[in-house]
């Protein structure tokens, strides 16, 4: 097994050691939030670079994904909406596949006002393509882990994420 430490960025080993030196009793919670937060990292960062070959980020990844299987296209605010960010920020990503022969802009066919975007041949063929191997890589990140060790896993992480300060807002907002 590998060690802990190393998967640990230099910042965090210094302010665990520091903690380590103090005394201080949330050392270990410590320590597995920067886990935590180096395998975020880290899968994040292969994410960026096995998209990166293609042209694309995870944003234009989630555009092409949520466009897929949508014969009739979405608006750029169904999309903002769906991926969870800003109309300007669905724009400039709209922009750089519009550019890159991964989409098109069309009218609507009601309301010639309003604007649908539809992915082209080679946006339909690349998102087949990507969500099969993007998907495939993902669960695989996980294949070592047994149908339990993934449940507890899941149960674990949503047990810390409520415990955030994201997380209570999130729960105290669905109680709503």
């Amino acid at each position: 097994m590998a060690d802990p430490e190393r998967m640990l960025e230099p910042k965090h080993r210094a302010l665990l050691d520091e903690s380590a030196r103090r005394g201080l009793p949330s050392a270990d919670g410590v320590r597995l939030c920067f886990q935590l937060l180096a395998t975020a990292g880290a899968i994040d960062r292969d994410c960026a670079a096995r998209l990166a070959p293609r042209g694309l980020s995870e944003g234009k990844f989630v555009l092409l994904f949520l466009l897929h299987g949508q014969a009739g296209g979405l608006s750029p605010h169904e999309l903002a909406e769906r991926a969870g960010v800003t109309r300007a920020t669905v724009t400039g990503l709209l922009d750089g596949l519009e550019r890159d022969g991964f989409l098109r802009r069309e009218a609507d066919v009601i309301d010639r006002r309003r604007v649908q975007v539809v992915l082209s041949a080679k946006g339909k063929a690349a998102g087949a393509q990507l969500f099969a191997e993007h998907t495939q890589w993902i669960g695989g990140l996980f294949g070592g882990l047994s149908a339990s060790e993934r449940k507890r896993l899941a149960e674990l992480l949503a047990k810390v994420w409520r415990a955030t300060d994201s997380g209570r807002a999130a729960m105290e907002e669905s109680e709503r």
